[in-house]
């Protein structure tokens, strides 16, 4: 038996789209990583639910709330059916201390998501519609897959609406500009 296998065995657990793991404000006492499917987080700005991102397998969330012992600051929605595992603060805290290559592992994915956060802040104060679009793309486009032809981005217009803090009209109205200006396809 594999790893990973022995890994889901013991933490584990399976869920069927649409389940609420946890909700903005609630008490955490886990973290999760995901094996299959994706989760969405997501948090409630002026009673409107909006999409932060969507993580794909091999990704974990949760952490912030057993790491500073505070309530959820967003909240957990399965987008797919999904494994995940489902790890409790005392055994990632073992976890941490027993295996330096986890920390490091830990500390270089929060570094990188306080980057993501700053480049989303950075973002958020250009004022019109057709900038924040193209700077989120050109963002994007940093993490992108290069081709002949350019960097292909995967990504969702209710992601891209999501990352940005645009409605997606809005979003939609500024890619139709810059399809017909040939900028992007």
């Amino acid at each position: 038996m594999g790893a990973e296998q022995q890994l889901f065995e013991r933490f584990g657990k399976e869920f069927a789209k649409g389940h609420v793991l946890f909700r903005e404000g609630e008490q955490g006492e886990v973290m999760y990583v995901i094996q299959s499917g994706k989760v969405r987080i997501a948090k409630t700005v002026r009673d409107v639910e909006k999409t932060l991102i969507v993580l794909p397998p091999g990704e974990f969330f949760g952490e912030m709330a057993i790491l500073n012992n505070k309530p959820r600051s967003a909240s957990a929605i399965i987008e797919e059916d999904a494994k995940l595992l489902v790890i409790d603060s005392k055994t990632f805290e073992a976890m941490l201390r027993g295996n330096a290559e986890i920390a490091v592992r830990l500390i270089k994915k929060l570094a990188a998501r306080i980057q993501e956060a700053d480049d989303q802040i950075e973002n958020l104060l250009l004022r019109d519609h057709n900038s924040r679009v193209v700077h989120g793309l050109i963002l994007m486009s940093k993490r992108g897959a290069p081709e002949a032809n350019g960097v292909r981005i995967d990504v969702t217009l209710k992601e891209l609406a999501g990352k940005i803090g645009l409605e997606l009209e809005e979003v939609n109205e500024v890619l139709n500009k810059l399809i017909r200006s040939k900028l992007v396809r």
